[in-house]
């Protein structure tokens, strides 16, 4: 009885060490399978690009594997740009031209030049459709956003060729955070739907920038810079052109004698988010602000900005006026703050890149303008649209906190600059005044 019961103990535990054996392996299996199945397939970097980019390859599951000839700045070599006067920044110009940019460029008399971070980009296909002539622009990047400008100008290249033709792409980059070349979001060779890089954005990246200044007066001076016609009208990426307006200013200046020292002022209207159709014409535009959806630029949140452009002269016309561009009135009345958006010769001095952020960018380059003896005259009957109507209070705090900044930098800006040309602002500034009393 007692080895009957010993067999059927010993049976009973060779089967649950063979179960128990058999259960480890298809454990060990799984586990081994499970590893091998998840694994994402390696990122395979193209030869073109620098070594010390291949360390961010990134997962391909939701990117597109480009060929190099369909990425315009794939060849982009991270290593090669020249500093700015800090070297806080690197420069890369003609990270990518459009095939008729230079021929385009030999054509016309007025390059447009512009800045923009990777969240305004999609503002460049407003701008293209109302300028015919070249456009240089200047973008900023910080770390991942390299690998989305990438995405979008790609895109572009694809969807809309006869924009990108005329186009000079200038990239800058924070040597804090560099440019990082990545892959590219899948949307990047769609031509159905709209560029969204800003979707894209690593939160880190989102968070650096936050944190740090936009260098905006680091890149109108690389857009400016890299345009190759006699005029240059510089402008923000969201202030769009009336229609026509690249032939307009070519008829004008062909007929217009030379003057080294002028500046022509384009006059910029904010336009209400209601309207739903740009201002065909003068007339229009003026009808929209006799209905108070159209004001002059800046003028609830900082009134100097364009104030010495006299818009109420500029409206008087009612838009009874010749359909040729031509000179409305001169600036007489010169602010200290006046900072239009103006078409002269690239001859006019280099805006600041001490100023960092917002405040102060450009009416310091405009204010030493005035010192070197530069006439303002107005324009009609074309001008600029900036859309949407802006309010003080929607400010955020950061940027008071860079204009405070800015303005203190200022101070010293306008010593060194009485030092240079040795004339009293605040004497040049007073003397329109004491004409009219006498």
């Amino acid at each position: 009885m007692a080895k009957i019961r010993r067999d059927k103990v010993w049976r009973w535990r060779c089967q649950w060490s063979v179960v128990s054996l058999v259960a480890v392996a298809l454990v060990v299996y799984n586990a081994a399978a499970n590893m091998w199945l998840l694994s994402p397939a390696p990122c395979v970097g193209r030869s073109t690009t620098p070594p010390a980019d291949l360390a961010t390859c990134e997962p391909c599951a939701d990117t597109a594997a480009l060929p190099v000839d369909d990425d315009p700045i794939a060849r982009l070599d991270l290593r090669l740009g020249r500093w700015d006067g800090s070297r806080s920044y690197r420069m890369f110009d003609y990270a990518t031209v459009g095939d008729m940019y230079a021929e385009i460029s030999a054509n016309h008399r007025v390059c447009l030049a512009t800045q923009s971070s990777i969240e305004r980009l999609h503002e460049l296909l407003r701008i293209a459709a109302h300028w015919s002539g070249p456009i240089s622009v200047a973008v900023f990047v910080a770390g991942d956003e390299l690998r989305l400008l990438r995405a979008f100008v790609t895109w572009l290249s694809r969807c809309r060729p006869e924009v990108y033709a005329r186009m000079a792409l200038h990239v800058a980059t924070p040597v804090e955070r560099p440019g990082l070349h990545g892959s590219m979001p899948i949307w990047a060779r769609n031509c159905k739907v709209s560029p969204l890089p800003l979707r894209d954005r690593r939160a880190d990246t989102v968070a650096w920038r936050a944190r740090h200044p936009y260098p905006q007066n680091h890149l109108r001076n690389l857009a400016r810079r890299n345009c190759h016609t006699p005029y240059v009208f510089l402008v923000d990426v969201d202030i769009v052109p009336s229609a026509g307006m690249a032939d307009a200013l070519d008829n004008f200046l062909a007929k217009t004698p030379k003057c080294p020292l002028c500046a022509y002022v384009v006059p910029t209207y904010e336009l209400d988010k209601r309207v739903a159709t740009f201002p065909a014409n003068k007339s229009e535009l003026l009808r929209l602000s006799r209905n108070k959806l159209a004001i002059p630029f800046h003028m609830k949140v900082f009134i100097y900005n364009q104030y010495a452009s006299n818009f109420t002269r500029w409206e008087s016309s009612g838009g009874n006026e010749t359909l040729e561009t031509h000179i409305s009135h001169n600036v007489t009345n010169f602010e200290l703050l006046y900072e239009p958006f103006y078409v002269a010769p690239d001859t006019v001095p280099a805006h600041d890149e001490r100023f960092l952020g917002y405040g102060f960018t450009r009416n310091s380059q405009v204010y030493e303008m005035f010192l070197m003896g530069f006439q303002f005259k107005v324009l009609s009957p074309i001008f600029t649209i900036h859309w949407g109507l802006q309010a003080r209070r929607t400010r955020p705090l950061w940027r008071e906190k860079q204009n405070e900044k800015n303005r203190k930098h200022f101070e010293t800006f306008k010593r060194e600059l009485y030092a240079r040309y040795r004339r009293d602002p605040l004497h040049l500034l007073r003397r329109p005044q004491q004409a009219k009393k006498t």
